[in-house]
């Protein structure tokens, strides 16, 4: 499966999907009122098919008109994404994994609704995609391979509207194999460490544009609740927001883009996120380490590179990469290069962690030369 992403040319017409938005949002909290009433009534879950059903016969009440805004593909396709989301809450009750289940939104702050074989008319020749009986331009970047499955229509919060269209696509072009690999350890002040060298700084886009966001924050804590002058400040505080998160996707694009290139085989440490969040906060977020595997992930399943991740709890920056000494007073992270006591070889932190995951993820696999 591959999805194109697409975006809306603004127009005055796009106030009718905004509509159809508002009314999957609505749609939404009815059904999760009814689930959780089912489940306060009858102590059993609700089940989708019963749903569906319920949902056909409201369009007839007047009350509930805002059923007939979207198609009714769209409504059974709320119906399941609920019913999804409560089959995991309940399966990850029974493996006493904490989560919540699914739970009332704003409307406002309501996201999309997704189309299936009904209810659209795609012309890539003039880039315009009928919805519902309205026709919308969108920004021709590339052309969509395959066949397609779903379209969803999708707004962020400065109001911008996005097609995301989702296709059987699965001809990706594998490159020419180069025989590299690589460990890699993720920092702060470098955001990978290679072990042959390969090195990538930690671009920290949210720290660039901090201050004015701080501006910006500051300026709509000044402005009155409800004015357009508010509106106006919340959407340029959006727009920073979203610049950075921008700057940094791209960044993770082209970044994994090239290293599965680069390399055929790639070792990376499996962190605790939540864990790096709760020492060191907003700097484990404007990083997005764990964007950067999935996206990482996607590429290597194009380029057919090997991603490897080392167990977390494995002391790579404790273990000298020369002889296997481990050196349990590196364990203060402000030891950046250390000594080994056993055979004397200098090491930066960083870069001996990266070896020693190179070579524990590649002793992970079978029939593996070491190194």
């Amino acid at each position: 499966m591959k999805t194109f992403c697409f975006k809306l040319y603004q127009s005055e017409r796009n106030g009718k999907l905004h509509k159809q938005i508002n009314a999957a949002g609505l749609i939404f909290n009815h059904c999760i009122a009814l689930h959780k009433r089912y489940y306060r009534l009858y102590h059993k879950f609700l089940h989708a098919n019963k749903l569906k059903k319920h949902l056909t016969k409201l369009k007839k009440i007047f009350k509930f008109r805002y059923l007939l805004e979207i198609g009714s593909q769209s409504v059974q396709d709320i119906a399941e994404r609920i019913d999804r989301a409560y089959q995991l809450f309940f399966r990850n009750l029974k493996r006493k994994i904490r989560c919540s289940p699914p739970n009332f939104k704003k409307v406002r702050r309501y996201k999309s609704f997704t189309l299936k074989q009904a209810g659209w008319k795609l012309d890539e020749s003039t880039y315009t995609l009928k919805i519902n009986g309205q026709n919308y331009r969108y920004f021709q970047s590339r052309r969509i391979i395959g066949e397609i499955r779903t379209i969803t229509i999708k707004r962020d919060n400065l109001g911008d509207i996005y097609v995301y269209i989702v296709t059987d696509a699965t001809d990706f072009e594998i490159k020419a194999r180069t025989g590299n690999r690589v460990g890699f350890d993720f920092g702060l002040k470098k955001f990978l460490t290679a072990s042959d060298g390969f090195d990538v700084e930690s671009p920290m886009f949210f720290a660039q544009n901090s201050k004015l966001i701080k501006q910006d924050c500051r300026n709509l804590s000044r402005k009155i609740k409800g004015s357009n002058n508010r509106r106006r400040a919340r959407l340029k505080l959006a727009r920073l927001y979203k610049k950075s998160a921008n700057q940094r996707h791209d960044f993770h694009f082209k970044l994994a883009h090239k290293l599965c290139i680069e390399y055929d085989v790639i070792c990376i440490e499996d962190l605790s996120i939540k864990a790096m969040q709760r020492l060191y906060g907003r700097k484990i977020g404007d990083l997005a380490f764990s964007d950067f595997v999935n996206i990482l992930k996607y590429e290597a399943s194009k380029f057919d590179t090997e991603i490897i991740e080392v167990n977390r709890f494995y002391a790579s920056s404790q273990i000298c990469s020369e002889c296997g000494y481990k050196n349990s007073e590196t364990k203060d992270l402000s030891v950046r290069e250390w000594k080994c006591p056993e055979c004397g070889a200098e090491h930066d932190r960083d870069r001996n962690a990266a070896i020693n995951i190179l070579k524990y993820g590649l002793g992970q696999r079978p029939k593996q030369e070491t190194l």
